[in-house]
Order: C-alpha cells, then sequence, then structure tokens
C-alpha cells in the first residue's frame, strides 16, 4: 500500500498452548510424501445443522521443539486449490529461523481434494481448463459464454455441499483446525485467496489470531467478492504484461515477435484475434517470469505455423473439482448481477478500456444463473494489528490498486514489492520483501515499506 508507516513493533510474545498431540488428530505419515504426517478433522457440513464432512490436513513439525512459537498455517488460494502439501511445497522454502519456531500445518478446505470432494460433472468442451475464465468470443460475442454460465450453474448445483461452500464456512473449519490442533491462538500465511479467508478469518475470531501473513490480496469489498476480483483481471494485466513486452522485445531475435514492447504488445493483440486460446494461456503465463519463455515460443510457434508447445494443464478431475469450488465460493459468497444485457455492455466497454484481456473480466459466468442466494451476508473486513501485508507492484491476478484496498480495511501495514508476478513472499518477490515477512514471523516486527 501507498505510503510509508513508521515501523510498529508487537511488544511481548504471546505463546501459543502447545499443540497436544495425544489428544488431537490421529496422525500418520502423509500416502503421498511420508515427510509430512497427515490425519483429518470432521466438520460440520452446514454450522447450523449437525451432519459432518472431512477435512484433510498436514503437518511438518519444528525439528526445534524448544523454540516452537506455535503453528503457521497455510491457507491456499483459488478458491479450489489444494493445501494438503502445502507444507513441502511452500513452506520448506522458508528460511531456518522460520522452520524452527513453527509447525507448518496445511488442509485441502472443504469440498477440495481429499477433503469431502465437490465436482460439476461437466461433459465435452464445457470441461476444458480453458474456460476457467470466461473468455468471450469473436468481436466480444458472449452468445456462448451465456450458454455454457446456465449448464454449469445447473450441473454444479446438483450436489447439497455446494450450498455450504462459503469463504465464512472456511474460516469456520480453520477455527475447528485450531482447536484439533490444541492452539489457543493460530498464525497463518495465507496466498491470493487465501488472503481474503485470512481477513475474514481475523474478522471472524480476531482473539484467536497470532501473526498473520496476506500476500497477494484483493479489494474485499463486501457488495462485490469475488464479481469485483474478476473485474480486477483487466486491471493486473495491463500491470504486468509491460514485463512479458519487455522481456520478449530484449529477444527479438529469438522470437520475432517485436523488437520494442510497443512492438510485442501489438503482435499480441493481433495474434489473440486469430489464436483462440492465447488470452487464456497469457493469463496465466503472466504468473511468474519462469513462464516467459514457454509463452515467447508458443506466439514464435503459432505465427510461423510450427508445431505448438504444449501447455501444462491440470488433470481432468483435478479441474473439475477447482471449477466447482471456485463457482460455488464465488457464487454463494455474495449475489452477482443477473441481467445479460449488463454483462454484454461491460464486455463491449472492456474491450476497449483493456484490450490486452478481450472483455474476460466483465463477462457472464454461472453466478449469474445460481439458483441460491447468499445464505449469510459477506464480511466486513475488520482492522487487525495482527497482519502483516505483502504484495508485487505488478500482479496479473491480485493487482496493486485493489490489494491498497484491503489495506485500507485492515489498517495494517504493507511490504510493496517492485516485481512482478502472482505471490511475493519466496515466489516472485526480492529479498528485501523477504526479509521483511520472515521479521515479523520471528520476531513480530510489522512494518510498512517499499523493497
Amino acid at each position: 500500500m501507498r505510503g510509508l508507516l513508521s515501523i510498529t513493533l508487537l511488544i511481548g510474545c504471546v505463546s501459543a498452548t502447545p499443540a497436544m498431540a495425544d489428544e488431537g488428530p490421529d496422525w500418520t505419515p502423509c500416502a503421498a510424501d511420508p515427510r509430512q504426517e497427515c490425519a483429518t478433522v470432521e466438520v460440520p457440513r452446514d454450522y447450523h445443522r449437525g451432519e459432518k464432512i472431512t477435512l484433510a490436513i498436514s503437518r511438518i513439525r519444528t525439528a526445534k521443539p524448544e523454540t516452537r512459537r506455535g503453528v503457521l498455517l497455510l491457507i491456499p488460494g483459488g478458491p479450489g486449490n489444494s493445501g494438503l502439501y502445502r507444507p513441502l511445497t511452500h513452506g520448506m522454502r522458508l528460511p531456518r529461523e522460520v522452520l524452527d519456531r513453527y509447525d507448518l500445518v496445511g488442509f485441502d478446505p472443504r469440498g477440495v481434494g481429499q477433503s469431502t470432494p465437490i465436482t460439476c460433472g461437466l461433459t465435452g468442451d464445457d470441461a476444458h481448463p480453458r474456460h476457467l475464465q470466461a473468455w468471450p468470443g469473436p468481436g466480444g460475442d458472449i452468445t456462448a459464454n451465456v450458454a455454457r454460465a446456465k449448464r454449469v450453474a445447473q450441473a454444479c448445483t446438483s450436489n447439497e455441499l455446494v450450498r455450504h461452500i462459503t469463504t465464512r464456512n472456511e474460516a469456520r473449519d480453520i477455527d475447528q483446525i485450531r482447536r484439533a490442533l490444541g492452539e489457543r491462538k493460530l498464525s497463518y500465511w495465507g496466498v491470493s485467496y487465501g488472503t481474503y479467508v485470512g481477513a475474514v478469518y481475523s474478522t471472524m475470531f480476531p482473539d484467536r489470531v497470532d501473526r498473520v501473513v496476506l500476500d497477494s490480496s484483493d479489494d474485499p469489498d463486501p457488495r462485490r467478492v469475488a464479481y469485483g476480483w474478476v473485474n480486477n483481471f483487466a486491471i493486473g494485466v495491463e500491470d504486468r504484461f509491460p514485463d512479458f513486452a519487455a522481456w520478449a522485445a530484449a529477444r527479438a531475435g529469438t522470437y520475432g515477435l517485436g523488437d520494442t514492447p510497443a512492438a510485442v504488445r501489438q503482435t499480441y493483440l493481433e495474434m489473440a484475434q486469430q489464436v483462440p486460446d492465447l488470452r487464456a494461456y497469457m493469463f496465466q503465463g503472466l504468473y511468474t517470469d519462469a513462464t516467459f519463455p514457454l509463452m515467447a515460443e508458443y506466439m514464435r510457434a503459432a505465427r510461423a505455423g510450427d508445431p505448438l508447445p504444449s501447455i501444462p494443464l491440470p488433470p481432468p478431475d483435478q479441474y473439475q473439482n477447482l471449477y466447482a469450488v471456485l463457482n460455488a465460493t464465488g457464487c454463494n459468497d455474495v449475489a452477482w448481477p443477473r441481467s445479460i444485457n449488463r454483462y454484454a455492455a461491460a464486455v463491449a466497454i472492456d474491450r476497449l478500456k483493456y484490450p490486452l484481456t478481450g472483455g474476460m473480466p466483465q463477462n457472464i459466468t454461472a453466478c449469474a444463473f445460481w439458483p441460491y442466494p447468499p445464505a449469510e451476508a459477506a464480511t466486513r473486513i475488520a482492522p487487525s494489528h495482527k497482519v502483516l501485508m505483502i504484495q508485487n507492484r505488478r500482479d496479473p491476478s491480485t493487482p496493486y490498486s485493489a490489494a491498497l484496498k484491503m489495506r485500507e480495511a485492515l489498517k495494517a501495514p504493507m511490504v510493496s514489492v517492485d516485481a512482478g508476478g502472482h505471490g511475493a513472499y519466496f515466489a516472485n518477490g526480492n529479498t528485501c520483501g523477504n526479509d521483511a515477512v520472515t521479521a515479523f514471523l520471528v520476531h513480530g516486527t510489522r512494518v510498512s515499506k517499499d523493497c
């Protein structure tokens, strides 16, 4: 967030109650990777009724119990991403001084992966990952999107559990995990959508929070929530694409996409009219600099008529699960506009204002035809003195301008990182940002700074 705040020290040490392993979950080595322990926790399917569902949880305990502060819960993004193996895939990147102080705990949110899962059971082209975002047809036509949105809404609401997949219920589930672990308070690191989950948890359960890192945040406006996040993709891509354009221009002799950033942008816009999946693949390709060579080669090959390189896609079952939870959460948290004409008009305007995303951020989705109204109002995020935010300035998915809205709601300090990509702390950020977050987790020092 813009503007520097003075350094704030969290005075004192809030020591969490030690985990009561003997009375808690039944831990066993994880089947897929025994370096982690796995267990399950039962939570209410509906917090107003008694039926239960299962959450899959995991942990890697600190190797130095004498320095243990408590649990660092790793909250995944999405909605719909698995978090069960994040203690290995993300947590073990962290510096030793963090690992010495926390048990790393991961989980699959309700509906996801090895927790009680859901699926929409989509068939045919509807099941292709290119439709994760609703890309308009030629000239901005949304006719096919309207038909697909209706089919998806009908398919995704056939499972009763779908009605109970919301951000507030995920926050309640996290508190059930805290209780099962025997912890008085939780520290956690939420990334992307996980930042909103973390902000909702700190609002709903403020006295159960220790140290909170929110990495790559979006606008938590309770009137819009996920609808607003999708709209913000247009801004994020405009912020981020210049990084790719400059990278490709510097390699014009290899890829032939243009020898200036402006020329690369023009090449992309021209090709996007001819190559149906280019925009969808490029959007994901902007998440990290490591993907730039693949995207440049894809564009070069498509332009030359050469065989296209393979674009990594999630396995069909995993994608069906992710897409189901994504729709359930977004559509259950807040009511979306219903008017087809409104979406068509918004797409036309957005295509002119933000040509890189071709109207996708304003397009119609299954939420326009969702048969259930929200069961409760979205959370108005409350200020918290337990939070440190970190944000890349050129994030394609959760743009910096939107993260400023989260900072405003939380009244929290933020580390602003001069980097591109989605995810900052030990991901696409830099040493300065990493050190600031590490100091917070280890020593409790919260600081707003530019990195």
